[in-house]
């Protein structure tokens, strides 16, 4: 299948317009899944040149929008929320324009963004439960202690200092709400289903299962699976890999699974 990629920008957000990339199939039917995507870039990125799992969700038949999500008020919490929320508000209303009201509206991310997707979830659980029907957290940042024992495999990737400055912008505004480090919260009961992919060699690995396993615990339905390490997955948030980049087939199976899950709910 074509991907089809187009810039647009979301009008009637409440925080104002937000460019967006749009990644689409060419055989997507008018009621695909519509997937709310955040980039990684530990808490300082912008919009990446190429987002992978965009264009692997768009080949399995989703509608991809990819925000530039730190671009209109900053990259310190709770301001990436703050437009992430208001960017799946609109999209709650009739779709804006992307799918229809049959789609399938998710949200998720990759590292950083998953973080934020994370809490996203949580707060739509209290504004627009019955809209939010799936998250997707790719290897989620979620720990600002860095403390989890695969955590001591960033330093060889490069990551750790990448990730301990990161944390240290995104708190800056000196809160740390259980919305900024999703992994701390202690109410998770009602939240959307949720996709969680993480691999044998990816640092993210222990606190990507923890929270998980947290989800289970307050009765979220939870698909989670961990790639074999060598598939180049750490590579999708930016690490140092010389692994060739083989997880796309697998993500992609897991993803369509997990959207056709949502559909006998």
């Amino acid at each position: 299948m074509t991907i089809l990629m187009k810039e647009l920008t979301l009008d009637k957000v409440a925080i104002g317009p937000v460019a967006v990339r749009v990644y689409e199939g060419s055989a997507n039917t008018a009621d695909a899944p519509v997937l709310v995507f955040f980039h990684g870039g530990a808490f300082t990125g912008t919009l990446p040149e190429r987002s992978i799992f965009s264009e692997t969700a768009a080949q399995a038949g989703a509608i991809v929008v990819l925000p530039d999500y730190n671009a209109p008020l900053g990259g310190v919490f709770p301001k990436p929320l703050e437009t992430g929320f208001s960017i799946f508000s609109r999209l709650a209303q009739k779709r804006a324009g992307l799918g229809n009201r049959k789609s399938k509206l998710l949200v998720g991310g990759v590292e950083a963004g998953a973080n934020v997707a994370a809490a996203v979830a949580l707060k739509a659980r209290d504004h627009y439960a019955d809209e939010l029907d799936g998250q997707i957290l790719l290897s989620p940042l979620l720990d600002p202690y860095m403390a989890s024992a695969s955590m001591r495999e960033a330093e060889a990737l490069g990551m750790r200092e990448c990730w301990s400055e990161g944390w240290s912008h995104y708190l800056s505004g000196g809160v740390c709400h259980p919305y900024a480090a999703p992994c701390t919260c202690s109410r998770l009961s009602g939240v959307a289903p949720a996709l969680v992919l993480t691999s044998g060699d990816d640092p993210l690995r222990d606190e990507t299962l923890g929270y998980a396993a947290a989800l289970k615990a307050a009765g979220v339905d939870v698909h989670q699976h961990v790639l074999p390490a060598g598939t180049g997955w750490p590579s999708i948030y930016g690490a140092k890999s010389d692994d060739t980049a083989s997880w796309q087939a697998s993500a992609a199976r897991q993803f369509t699974d997990f959207v056709d899950s949502l559909g006998i709910q």
